[in-house]
């Protein structure tokens, strides 16, 4: 597997990662949105985690808009 990754073009890679990244942070986003829907549920004990989790999840969906711009790239 990795003499087949280290044949793609540079270009190649980078596409692949940033989707893998991309894919990657819509599933933990998605994972901390249900586990504080299970602190809000009662299911699991509650020590102030749901509002940090929804957070997690907020920020890791921002940072992967496609329709943002990282600064310095205009």
């Amino acid at each position: 597997m990795r003499a087949d990754w280290d044949q793609l073009t540079d270009e190649s890679q980078l596409r692949l990662s940033r989707e893998a990244l991309r894919q990657a942070s819509a599933i933990i986003a998605q994972q901390a949105e249900l586990l504080a829907e299970e602190i809000e549920g009662g299911r699991l004990e509650d020590r102030g985690g749901a509002d940090a989790l929804r957070l997690l999840a907020a920020i890791v969906q921002l940072n992967h808009d496609p329709t943002l711009i990282p600064a310095g790239h205009a």
